[in-house]
């Protein structure tokens, strides 16, 4: 009977011992590479002994789709990413907690734009510029001026110096996009990734593949998110960053998911990362974010960039993070079939207008320059309107995010992208043709 009542007693401690794990474990699905959460999950368990932060990897559509799709069961206290629009997409499912935090010295806005969702839902923690990273020693090799400007990297002298990720598999990637969408305008924000695009010799699956080809010398442009360029400059990296005049600044966020199996543990991850201690660490060479916090850069390197500056990006645009939450798959799904799936075709039009430019450059014939405007409209001719991208009977065609390459599309969506498909296919061949008959002429 003694042994009996010795072993119900170990069960119910172990019992009670796994509960008590279990509570003072805080998961997290980020999109963040481990240079950046090892940091924080070391000194976060070291001011809180016997908390363990665990980490789950995925990028950032792949990390809302998982939320969507394991809501009835959901085992994630937090989502931490970059992407504003992507954490507006949890907000509308209902996927995310209004919460209360404690932090101080933080203000309401950085460059205009709110550090923290006015519900409470999900808060601001470092602030992010989107802008163009280049490997010194690549340009200098290959004789090409630093690229300042979108416009830039839409010349021919850039061709197959160029490298992107997806913004359906990076929400960093995806705010990029959308910011020349919102700065130039739907259909001259197109035109320009167009352009830049068919200079491009990759588009990448992550959004930290670009870095590391730049990094690496295998390219010697990468469009990216800023601290990618800042943390390779601060490792040693030969590479520097430029903030075009169009970009944005917006925070990147944190937010409680509905729900959470340790929602107590979930507040204090996050007031942790808003104390002086957690903006600190933003500061670590491997991480290199802008803290939301302005006394944090009385400790910033020389030369760090300062946001809460007047003159950081003067430039930048009031982003609309409603309007890229609503129309963020349909962007997406357009960027992959007019770019991503038909990189080939769209670098070969190009290829044939730049060189016919070149061509007859000094010509003055007519019919050959009346060919290449020709071809120029037809790789910017886009199959949908900017009306229709901020309709919500259109926009809601579009439920199935790309967040993983073998991903399949169906229903109205698919029929949609295969009338998108047909049009890049046929405009980017028939510009071909038009500009190689202008070059013979």
């Amino acid at each position: 009977m003694k042994k009996a009542l010795t072993l119900g007693i170990t069960a119910a401690a172990l019992m009670v011992t796994s509960a008590m794990a279990f509570a003072d474990t805080v998961t997290v699905v980020t999109s963040f590479p481990r240079d950046m959460t090892d940091p924080f999950k070391t000194a976060f368990e070291a001011a809180h002994p016997g908390t363990t932060l665990e980490v789950v990897s995925r990028n950032t559509n792949a990390a809302v789709s998982y939320l969507q799709e394991t809501r009835s069961a959901n085992a994630v206290d937090l989502m931490w990413a970059s992407a504003p629009d992507a954490f507006e997409v949890l907000k509308a499912d209902g996927l995310l907690a209004k919460v209360s935090v404690k932090a101080d010295g933080i203000p309401d806005a950085i460059g205009g734009y709110p550090i923290n969702d006015s519900d409470g839902t999900y808060f601001g923690f470092a602030a992010s510029g989107y802008g163009i990273m280049y490997n010194t020693r690549y340009i200098k090799a290959n004789d090409l001026p630093i690229a300042k400007e979108w416009e830039d990297l839409k010349r021919a002298e850039y061709y197959g110096h160029v490298a992107m990720s997806a913004p359906s598999r990076s929400g960093t990637t995806h705010l990029t996009v959308e910011t020349v969408l919102q700065g130039e305008g739907w259909d001259k924000g197109w035109a320009t990734w167009k352009w830049i695009s068919g200079n491009m010799n990759t588009v990448t699956e992550r959004s930290f593949g670009v870095p590391d080809a730049v990094n690496s010398g295998a390219t010697g442009f990468g469009i990216v998110i800023d601290f990618f360029g800042l943390a390779s400059k601060a490792s040693g990296f030969p590479v520097d960053l430029v903030y075009p005049s169009v970009t944005a600044i917006v925070p990147a966020n944190i937010g409680v998911i509905k729900n959470a199996p340790n929602q107590a543990g979930a507040v204090k991850f996050v007031e942790f990362l808003l104390s002086p201690k957690g903006q600190e660490i933003l500061l670590n060479p491997a991480i290199m974010r802008l803290p939301v916090n302005p006394a944090a850069y009385k400790n910033a390197p020389a030369g760090f960039p300062n946001p809460f500056s007047k003159d950081f990006a003067p430039g930048a645009i009031a982003f609309d993070v409603d309007l890229s939450g609503e129309r963020y798959t349909l962007v997406n799904s357009l960027f992959d079939v007019l770019v991503t799936y038909r990189l080939n075709d769209l670098r070969a039009a190009v290829s044939a207008i730049q060189k016919a430019e070149v061509a007859h450059a000094k010509s003055g014939n007519a019919k050959a320059a009346e060919l290449i405007a020709q071809a120029r409209k037809l790789v910017e001719a886009m199959p949908i309107t900017e009306a229709q991208s901020k309709d919500p009977s259109f926009t809601q065609v579009f439920t199935t995010s790309r967040a993983k390459p073998d991903t399949k599309v169906v229903g109205r969506q698919a029929e949609v992208e295969q009338g998108w498909d047909s049009f890049a296919v046929e405009n980017y061949r028939k510009a071909r043709e038009l500009a190689e008959q202008a070059a013979a002429l």
